[in-house]
């Protein structure tokens, strides 16, 4: 117990870590609070699509010669998140279809475009580094952390003051809109928070793992909340929680940030699930 102590004080002790630390907490909780939103509305895929949007357009962007492919990727993600947000009203490709066909392209065209013209010579390494988030975490930097930090800032700020509208086209969108609300601003305004969070959320856990972290949280708290309110404010502690965990367990067993952070979730939603309605 000693040795490991020791070890979390040294790693401790350097800036990434403790920057590693702070963003993974506060994009969590953006991610949380988010993800309440989409698992209610049957969207709890939608991260892992615009995660998949995210990577094919990175992936252009490079390829364009941006120097920050995030210039890009987060404009296209945000105008296909609403895209997606809007796609069960159509009659012709529902929302699913259209999350599926969107998600698989964007990845296979990113992965298509990295090998023609890749950003450096290890391509591989770049892939995985993106899926999966490995190793881009121990990167971070004070501006990661300030943008973290701003990120979550507006995501907690836009629900503190806009919860009853939120609650209102979350759980029944049509009766919004005859009581007058601007149904289609609202639902606008979550995918384009969403799709900024998602692209944040990929230093983090990397492009596959994304949705974990707007999916396992929010589940979690509804095991054992009975009100939208106590619901999302469960649920970003239990991301904060399973960032901090995660990453801890990843410094002291030597394993992925990124997949250590998914399985904390896991394990949450797992204890969840068994003494939640106890």
């Amino acid at each position: 117990m000693t040795g490991i102590l020791e070890t979390l004080a040294e790693y401790l002790s350097l800036d990434f870590v403790r920057y590693a630390y702070a963003s993974g907490i506060l994009v969590s909780i953006a991610t949380a609070l988010l993800g309440t939103t989409l698992v209610l509305r049957r969207l709890s895929y939608m991260g892992d699509g615009l995660s998949h949007v995210a990577f094919g357009a990175m992936a252009v962007g490079t390829a364009l010669g941006f120097a920050d492919s995030f210039v890009v990727s987060l404009p296209v993600t945000a105008a296909c998140a609403i895209v997606l947000v809007r796609s069960g009203e159509g009659k012709k490709i529902r929302g699913d279809a259209a999350l599926a066909m969107i998600s698989v392209a964007a990845l296979a065209a990113g992965y298509i475009l990295m090998n023609i013209k890749p950003g450096s010579s290890n391509v591989s390494g770049d892939v995985c580094t993106t899926l999966f988030g490995s190793v881009s975490i121990i990167t971070l930097d004070e501006t990661d952390v300030a943008v973290s930090a701003a990120i979550s800032a507006a995501v907690v700020l836009f629900f503190a003051v806009f919860k009853n509208k939120v609650f209102e086209v979350t759980f029944d969108p049509d009766f919004a809109a005859a009581c007058g609300s601007r149904k289609r601003a609202w639902e606008a305004a979550v995918a384009i928070l969403a799709a900024v969070v998602t692209v944040v959320a990929m230093k983090l856990v990397g492009t596959l793992l994304v949705s974990a972290l707007l999916v396992f949280p929010a589940v979690s708290a509804m095991r054992f909340c009975r009100s939208f309110a106590a619901t999302l404010v469960a649920s970003a502690l239990i991301a904060a929680v399973t960032s901090a965990g995660g990453i801890t367990v990843a410094i002291i067993a030597e394993t992925p940030v990124g997949a250590t952070i998914v399985a904390a979730g896991a394990v949450l939603l797992g204890l969840s699930c068994a003494f939640g309605r106890k």
